[in-house]
């Protein structure tokens, strides 16, 4: 799918955009979805569809129906709803089935997955000789990331200042592969732990290549997918990536606070979580209430808590829409979708950059646009029912979901961006700043 052209009159363009709509083919997904207005911020929270509401009323009515029996009599049951649903997200990732489960949180995941590695990493314990290393990250990270790791290393009485090797952006914006590999050269490193994607310019990494450079130095390579899962495609298991965290409630649309999900390489089913829960017991023995934890022999180990079947059911339907488009097709849309993006702001006026990679194999599915009154351009594009969100410090995000945004929604925005900005309109906000991740 290519985007479409800009014409020669505001006529002709959009009369281009509205000839790549009618021939695009996911646009029937569109229909699927309640869209509030010009919705370009899904990288930060999807739109409902009508699959998720239809799951989530149907756990409802489970409820009502079976109440406790809902674990064993629920259709499907909820004993196994974590592992299901894991099922049903490992083509997205490129996993197998029991490389995949739903849990906790990011956040959450990030914690015991970082914490079991670490641990693997340095024989146990890491009071063990030789010495602990480092984790990898960068200085670009999203801070829930740092603030989990910086957290592992302080229980195991280690300074995390001394136990983070920081790979430094030199821009600001993009990290590059010889700056990691340098890092990782001159350091003892344990575990790579980069995101897929950056959250503010929207820079996607090479997964493949960072895994390789990660295992050639002798450590494990884990990713935070947040910014891609639903929207670019993975190869985890070919990839021999060793770990992997995300989120449902960005370009998969299962809603705030969505149970999130993780990914462990077969080849670490070995591993005992260093967060150990009754929930990653394995099921065939988990109620005998064992002293002892036995952990499950796949992904699942990882579950800490009992899955929260009301903030899962919205994602057993959502996933059915993602299957059902084609993931491979969405990320072609996606970069179409950009690409447009990308291609109006370059003939937008003034102080207007784009701060995302130009290059599509090195671009997510959003778009940074820089201006020094970014915060007060984008409260405007919000009073003309335009939602995009900001970024310190001065970054506009738009994020057009290829299954419910169109190529004419992107023109829409990109000319309110224009009005707001030529008639002064963003000036009667305050500069101040706020936003959702």
């Amino acid at each position: 799918m290519n985007p479409p052209d800009i014409g020669e009159t505001p006529e002709e363009t959009r009369a281009m955009a509205r000839a790549a709509d009618d021939s695009d083919p996911l646009a029937p997904f569109r229909d699927r979805f309640d869209v509030p207005g010009t919705y370009m911020d899904g990288n930060s929270l999807g739109a409902l569809s009508r699959d998720a509401e239809r799951s989530l009323d149907r756990a409802v009515d489970q409820w009502r129906t079976h109440a406790v029996e809902g674990w064993t009599d629920a259709e499907p049951d909820w004993f196994h709803y974590g592992e299901r649903l894991g099922e049903k997200l490992a083509p997205l990732v490129g996993a197998r089935e029991s490389e995949v489960t739903v849990c906790g949180s990011t956040t959450t995941n990030i914690h015991t997955l970082i914490a079991t590695f670490y641990d693997a990493a340095n024989g146990g314990s890491a009071a063990n000789e030789p010495a602990p290393g480092t984790i990898l990250v960068n200085d670009l990270d999203f801070p829930t990331d740092h603030y989990a790791i910086r957290a592992q290393l302080r229980q195991r009485g280690l300074d995390p200042d001394d136990h983070l090797s920081v790979v430094e952006s030199e821009d600001g914006r993009t990290i590059s592969y010889d700056a990691v590999e340098r890092v990782l050269r001159r350091n003892d490193v344990d575990i790579l732990f980069l995101p897929s994607v950056f959250y503010r310019s929207g820079q996607l990494l090479d997964i493949e290549r960072l895994t390789d450079l990660a295992h050639a130095h002798g450590a494990y390579a884990g990713f935070d997918l947040a910014h891609s899962v639903g929207v670019v495609p993975h190869d985890l298991h070919d990839h021999d990536v060793d770990f992997a965290v995300w989120c449902h409630y960005k370009y998969l649309n299962a809603g705030p606070g969505a149970v999130a999900g993780l990914f462990c390489h077969e080849t670490n089913a070995d591993l005992t979580p260093a967060l150990a829960g009754w929930w990653g017991h394995e099921k065939e023995t988990q109620f005998e209430m064992r002293r002892e934890f036995t952990p499950a022999d796949d992904a699942s180990r990882f579950q800490i808590g009992t899955i929260p079947i009301l903030a899962a059911a919205p994602l057993d339907g959502s996933l059915d829409v993602t299957r059902e488009a084609g993931i491979d097709q969405i990320r072609e849309k996606s970069v179409a979708l950009t690409a447009y993006l990308v291609a109006l702001v370059e003939r937008l006026p003034g102080e207007f950059t784009v701060g995302s990679p130009r290059r599509a194999e090195r671009r997510g599915g959003h778009v940074a646009i820089e201006h020094p009154e970014a915060y007060r351009l984008t409260e405007a594009l919000k009073s003309r029912d335009v939602v995009v969100d900001f970024r310190e410090p001065n970054v506009i995000r738009i994020a057009p979901a290829p299954l419910y945004t169109r190529f004419v929604d992107v023109l829409d925005v990109i000319e309110t961006l224009r009005e707001v900005h030529e008639t002064g309109r963003y000036e009667q906000f305050d500069a101040q700043s706020g936003g959702v991740t």
